[in-house]
């Protein structure tokens, strides 16, 4: 039975043209609900008497964390319990479900698209701020979903740039024990260079997701721009992991934790969670499909940055605002450098094939992400260089200390 707000809202929705069925998703009802609301042209003249639940004394906790977004009833209960709710789920849901029309609609009417085991692979990012290590900061996780099971993997970073989203899908494909027929993205300029047009012309993707796809095997894919719902088991996901996961955990000690804590919670959790639109346990169905995943290549992608520089003539390479050493001999020269995605910067001179050669240098990135203004030297490199600017050579005399212990007796 509904109520005289509903009716309301029903009549109100029905003058602005939406059908039946529409009506009946937003509100969380019957069609034929909506329909006899609508035949009768009232609301039902029926009162329930008010009883007291279990519920009454959390109801503000409840619309509290309804107006922070998170409607999945699950965490709510699980929160709710924390502070001493002994009440069933029932209730909780019986309360909620008439406030969903109050929610902003995020969906639209679409048909659902299935693929088959092992064929795709769905991507998309989230953003989250959080405590780690006593300091509140901006997490970018990337999501990564099974067309076929629904099982998917995410990876917590500071960063949503090209290197951070190939590192975390190769982290998916590692997780999962293998990759999939093709890997659906958003129009992100980390993987597309170029949308699909609207005329039917296929989308250009940046040269070294390109890379990245023949290495492991798939074949990349976008959406139509603004037909983001292409990938929308992906983006159920997203939200998921910010209601379910950010609500339970929200002080880290660090990164490492963090996404410790992320693949714990998804093999406790997510894994064993019943999926609404298959009917069927994650785990279980994943089972199906592992079978049709391809095998990992034999060696990792690389996924650090490279870079060109120059060496200053004092024998530094200036990288994201730090100064690191290097040879002497290389001063005023090009060099090559790579960081990888742990902070390690490493340094090759600009011979044919570099890559295959010994670096001339290492360092670490002076703090997080290379906090800039740090010189950081190693001694051997710069000996040479002094020795040659300190030498007769260049027309400086050298005295022993000797001689200004005369000057002052």
């Amino acid at each position: 039975m509904i109520s005289r707000e509903d009716f309301v809202k029903i009549k109100a929705m029905h003058t602005a043209g939406m059908y039946q069925k529409d009506i009946a998703r937003q509100l969380g009802i019957h069609p034929k609900t909506v329909k006899r609301a609508l035949t009768r042209d009232a609301a039902p003249a029926r009162v329930r008497v008010k009883r007291g639940s279990k519920l009454d004394p959390f109801r503000a906790q409840v619309d509290e964390m309804l107006g922070r977004g998170i409607w999945n009833g699950a965490v709510i209960l699980r929160e709710l319990q924390k502070v001493g709710y002994r009440g069933g789920h029932s209730i909780l849901r019986e309360y909620i479900q008439p406030k969903r029309a109050l929610r902003t609609a995020t969906d639209r009417a679409t048909v659902r698209f299935e693929t088959p085991p092992g064929q795709q692979l769905q991507s998309d990012w989230g953003q989250m701020e959080v405590w780690i290590a006593g300091q509140r900061q901006r997490v970018h996780f990337i999501v990564n979903t099974l067309g076929y099971s629904r099982r998917f993997h995410f990876w917590c970073t500071d960063s949503e740039d090209a290197e951070h989203t190939y590192e975390g899908l190769i982290r998916t494909f590692e997780y999962l024990g293998g990759v999939t027929a093709e890997v659906l993205v958003d129009n992100q300029k980390a993987a597309v260079l170029m949308p699909r047009g609207s005329t039917g012309q296929a989308a250009v993707f940046q040269a070294r997701f390109v890379d990245l796809a023949w290495w492991y095997g798939f074949e990349p894919t976008a959406c139509r721009p603004y037909r983001a719902r292409t990938k929308g088991k992906d983006e159920r996901m997203v939200g998921y992991v910010k209601h379910n996961f950010f609500v339970r955990y929200q002080e880290f000690d660090s990164w490492a934790h963090l996404n410790q804590l992320a693949e714990q919670w998804l093999g406790e959790e997510a894994d064993q969670r019943l999926h609404g639109t298959v009917k069927e346990v994650v785990a279980v169905r994943f089972e199906r499909e592992k079978g049709a995943l391809k095998a990992l290549p034999a060696q990792r992608y690389d996924t650090s940055y490279y870079e060109q520089r120059m060496v200053g003539w004092d024998g530094y390479v200036d990288v994201r605002g730090s100064r690191y050493s290097v040879p002497g001999e290389l001063a005023g020269r090009a060099v090559r450098i790579r960081i990888s995605l742990d902070g390690l910067l490493t340094i090759y001179g600009q011979e044919p094939a570099q890559d295959q050669q010994p670096p001339v240098a290492q360092h670490l990135l002076a703090g997080p992400s290379g906090t800039p203004g740090a010189w950081i030297t190693v001694a051997d490199h710069h000996r040479d260089l002094w020795a040659r600017t300190l030498g007769a050579s260049f027309g400086v005399e050298r005295r022993a200390l000797a001689v200004y212990q005369e000057v002052l007796e």
